[in-house]
């Protein structure tokens, strides 16, 4: 579970609700036609931009992405270069079995076990690692259009609230309500966008780029195991994938 983005999130939205109890019944910021326009309104019209399927899964990647955290690249590059000294002492059959942290390491293992060619070995794994980052930068794509979208419903049920108070200003008590959608409309936009959407939006641009890393270090590993290079020069070259700062400090460990 990735706590940075649990705890952002709730906290965000706590504060937001804590500040509202603070200046009063908490009730007097919930209403019914805000919520439709701003809730209703933003989630339709970005399913008009999207496929179904896409707009049905943005909700499952992100889920994903803050349950599932990322192998620690460190870890990984000493479990691969413990693999690839095994596989040049006992050959790559030696691999088959292997139980690893990571089940796309695990497919490349079962891979390079059945004998396939470098080209098909690096084709197939390249295919998977390009569709999971693609997957992650849709998700981070509609949630992006969401943070665009709310606040602008917001501005929508603004005006809507603005034309019902104009038309009723000889009804004192119709003047209310309608102020109330015009300014909640806003209110709700404004919390979607930066309590929500936007931050979701950046942690699926995040994931994507985390995961295409380790994936990219995986298949360059995989080769490199298969090619028979010495699990020194694999180690080495697996340290590249590392911030530079920590490359060396690493490699003392």
């Amino acid at each position: 579970m990735d706590l940075a983005t649990l705890v952002g999130l709730i906290g965000a939205l706590a504060l937001i609700v804590i500040s509202m109890l603070m200046s009063g019944e908490l009730m007097m910021f919930v209403n019914g036609p805000s919520v439709v326009i701003v809730v209703g309104g933003t989630l339709f019209a970005v399913m008009a931009k999207f496929g179904l399927g896409q707009f049905l899964g943005a909700v499952k990647v992100a889920g994903k992405s803050f349950k599932n955290k990322m192998p620690d690249p460190y870890e990984l590059i000493t479990e691969i270069v413990a693999l690839a000294d095994e596989a040049r002492k006992g050959g790559l059959l030696s691999l088959e079995g292997k139980e690893v942290s990571s089940d796309f390491l695990q497919r490349g293992i079962q891979l390079l076990v059945d004998g396939h060619d470098p080209d098909v070995v690096k084709s197939l794994l390249s295919v998977d690692r390009n569709k999971a980052v693609e997957r992650h930068a849709t998700g981070a794509s509609i949630f992006s259009s969401m943070a665009d979208m709310a606040p602008a419903m917001g501005m929508i049920g603004t005006l809507i609230g603005l034309v019902a108070m104009l038309a009723n200003m000889d009804d004192p008590k119709a003047i209310g309500p309608a102020m109330a959608v015009a300014l909640l409309t806003t209110l709700y936009g404004a919390i979607i966008a930066n309590a929500l959407c936007i931050p979701i939006a950046d942690k699926l641009k995040l994931r994507a780029a985390e995961e295409g890393m380790i994936k990219a270090l995986v298949i360059d590993a995989l080769l490199a195991i298969q090619g028979g290079q010495n699990p020194r020069v694999i180690d080495s070259m697996l340290r590249n994938y590392l911030p530079e700062g920590k490359r060396a400090a690493e490699a003392e460990t």
